[in-house]
């Protein structure tokens, strides 16, 4: 068995973003030379998540208003009583996780006819990063 890894950085311009990263992934996948196995995707923040969904503009203002819905920007969460001023964003990326695992098969991502993976950012302008890890033969 191999494994390869990889991380992904962006500079996010603003508090939430949904960046559409399927290419990427396909782009490290066949560095990999990996044909059979499994690809982990983790954002490696506290206010970020992985989307596995549709590339359509409507699901995704339908994402966000669910999100703001259940975690809404400026309720008066115990942890701004640390000082910070992000608790919805740290409930936005439990409600998404953190991570996703692909199949890989035939040394392609193995995903339904319109699944796309995105980043997705609740909390963002500055620079963030994701592992990406692949393992299989």
């Amino acid at each position: 068995m191999k494994a390869y890894t990889e991380y992904l950085f962006f500079n996010t311009s603003s508090l939430r973003e949904l960046i559409h990263i399927t290419t990427d992934l396909q782009d490290i996948l066949e560095k990999s030379r990996i044909t059979e196995g499994l690809m982990l995707i983790s954002a490696m923040h506290i206010t970020a998540g992985i989307i596995v969904n549709d590339n359509e503009s409507g699901l995704h203002k339908d994402i966000w208003n669910w999100l703001q819905e259940l975690a809404p920007k400026g309720f008066d969460y115990n942890h701004h009583r640390t000082g910070e001023t992000n608790g919805d964003a740290h409930l936005k990326r439990i409600l998404v996780h953190h991570q996703a695992i692909i199949p890989v098969t035939g040394g392609a991502l193995d995903l339904g006819p319109w699944e796309r993976v995105f980043y997705a950012e609740f909390d963002g302008g500055r620079r963030k990063r994701v592992v990406v890890k692949v393992i299989g033969e």
